[in-house]
């Protein structure tokens, strides 16, 4: 039991460094958000945009350059999260079955996957709400950074299920990019000219309506950012379960053809065995 902080701790420093180590992963955060919140700049104009704020009655009405570089600093935070999440649990999916397998224990393992999302998602939400605050005259700074939070939580949570779900590298890339495009599209009041019902089942409904409201208005509907919170524990929930059950078929069918028993996961590896093999996957 002793052993299990430890495990996490080493997990979650390895999985950051193998973050950190993804050059296009980096490209992504640094070079992608500032330049589509640009793009969103120069391609929108200055008419005045009216939209709602989900609750009835509550509207806010807006420059459409603005709205525009809030939906796509948006847009920019799920792709970026889905993408080196996805990256990442899907390249490390054959070593975590190795670790499993030499007695690794799981729910550290799973722990620090799940804390590499929120950090990571963190990081993003701060340097995009800088760059976007540099840009927009945004009302509430904080209650935008949540938002942008929010959205990064629910697609990091998507792409760690797909990373844990998904055969092959291509199908997941394609299943992010075509969930966030259609989310975005859908929530951006610059393109979204109809009222249509059922947008808050998505994924980004909550964090969209928090950072609209936070960038325009002195309101923050604070019981819409729960709605991300939902979405990505869901989504954690369900891509924690699908490793469990794959690794644990894995472990038994794996210990079945060589006759040798399934290692005990309480007793965990040797530190400096587990630490070396985590390294050599990155």
């Amino acid at each position: 039991m002793r052993r299990h902080p430890a495990a996490f701790t080493e997990m979650l420093r390895c999985t950051l460094i193998g973050q950190l180590r993804n050059r296009m992963a980096l490209l992504l955060a640094v070079a992608f958000i500032p330049v589509w919140i640009a793009v969103a700049r120069l391609c929108s104009s200055d008419r005045p945009v009216r939209f709602s704020l989900g609750s009835p009655g509550t509207e806010a009405v807006a420059r459409a350059s603005h709205v525009s570089q809030v939906a796509n600093a948006l847009a920019a935070v799920t792709l970026v999260t889905g993408f080196v999440m996805f990256m990442e649990t899907f390249k490390a999916g054959e070593m975590d079955r190795r670790l499993l397998l030499a007695g690794y224990p799981r729910l550290p393992m799973l722990l620090a996957k799940v804390t590499a999302v929120a950090l990571v998602s963190a990081l993003l939400a701060l340097y995009t709400t800088v760059v976007l605050s540099a840009s927009v005259p945004v009302r509430q700074v904080g209650p935008l950074g949540l938002g942008l939070l929010g959205a990064g939580l629910a697609y990091g949570g998507i792409g760690l299920l797909l990373g844990s779900l998904v055969r092959g590298e291509l199908e997941g890339f394609f299943l992010v990019i075509m969930l966030a495009l259609v989310d975005t599209g859908l929530q951006n009041p610059v393109l979204n000219v109809v009222d249509l019902s059922g947008l808050e089942m998505l994924p980004l409904y909550g964090a969209d309506r928090m950072a609209l409201a936070a960038a325009f208005t002195s309101r923050t509907p604070w019981s819409y950012g729960l709605l991300s919170l939902a979405w990505s524990a869901a989504t954690s929930a369900l891509a924690l379960l699908v490793f469990h059950l794959r690794t644990r078929s894995h472990c038994t069918g794996a210990a079945a053809a060589t006759g040798i028993p399934a290692p005990v996961t309480a007793a965990g590896p040797s530190e400096a065995a587990a630490r070396t093999a985590v390294r050599r996957s990155r």
